[in-house]
């Protein structure tokens, strides 16, 4: 196919358009035929332009807070000529509890002011030619790690109060860890005890206490994944998968690209999860 072509426009009255100006550079330095439509736009003249320009996908952006008057505008005055196939996505300065809506209205998609323009080109280029999309989202948490000075010592707790079932308990000789497998639905709870004073859950330990280390999320490639994700310049403490508990591997993306939450990538080999 040839070039994707992205129709950038500010809707309404808002009067600044320097973030629309990045972002369609942006889009360009991908690789893709920007037309940006400039200020103070009506959703019918932004529909007509999409129209007559032939685009593949429309970018509105809106710092005014009209956002939820002015997208579904668009998404009509695109009905009106017959061109509701125009994918319509949204940015700028949008509140969280606004998105549900827009997306309900028929907006494919909202990044906020946090996402990277290498995240939206990905995105775009997925939504226009789906063969490029390089994995589906993870369907669940594998695990929760929880860290404990003692697994003996903690069990009872979750053997007993809470009436889980013990799995099994395997070392991890290369991440310095006991590991204690406690099953919850379709998930688990996974006990971690360090077995020196080298391992990484000694440190969490001597630092934050006992508590939650980790949230484990099955996934689908995680080679492609990582490799998206350093795409993306999201912070990864792994690179490169290694080898996990219970026939996995796994990678971990530092806290800093989540919001202090450290995540960890789990694909388990030689059976599917999806």
């Amino acid at each position: 196919m040839g070039k994707i072509r992205v129709l950038v426009a500010k809707p309404g009255l808002d009067g600044h358009d320097r973030g629309a100006l990045v972002i369609s550079q942006a889009l360009r330095d991908h690789g893709m035929e920007v037309i940006y439509t400039g200020l103070r736009q009506s959703p019918a003249q932004i529909a007509q332009a999409a129209v007559q320009e032939d685009v593949d996908v429309i970018g509105l952006s809106s710092l005014s807070g009209a956002h939820n008057t002015l997208f579904p505008k668009v998404l009509e005055e695109l009905s009106k000529r017959d061109a509701a196939d125009i994918p319509v996505i949204g940015g700028g300065v949008i509140p969280s509890e606004d998105i549900p809506f827009l997306l309900e209205k028929g907006v494919k998609n909202i990044f906020t002011s946090g996402s990277s323009t290498e995240a939206l080109a990905n995105y775009i280029q997925e939504l226009i030619d789906p063969k490029t999309k390089e994995m589906i989202p993870p369907k669940k948490i594998a695990h929760i790690g929880i860290a404990v000075k003692n697994i003996d010592h903690a069990l009872p707790f979750y053997t007993g109060a809470l009436g889980l079932s013990l799995e099994g308990v395997e070392k991890v000789e290369t991440e310095g860890v006991k590991v204690a497998f406690l099953k919850i639905g379709e998930s688990r709870f996974e006990l971690l005890e360090p077995l020196d004073e080298n391992s990484p859950i000694q440190g969490f330990l001597d630092k934050k206490g006992e508590g939650i280390h980790h949230i484990a999320l099955e996934v689908d490639d995680i080679n492609k994944r990582l490799k998206k994700y350093k795409s993306e310049n999201i912070k990864l403490i792994n690179d490169e998968p290694k080898k996990g508990a219970d026939n996995s591997e796994i990678a971990f993306i530092h806290p800093q690209s989540a919001n202090g939450v450290l995540f960890e990538l789990c694909q388990h080999l030689g059976r599917s999860e999806d």
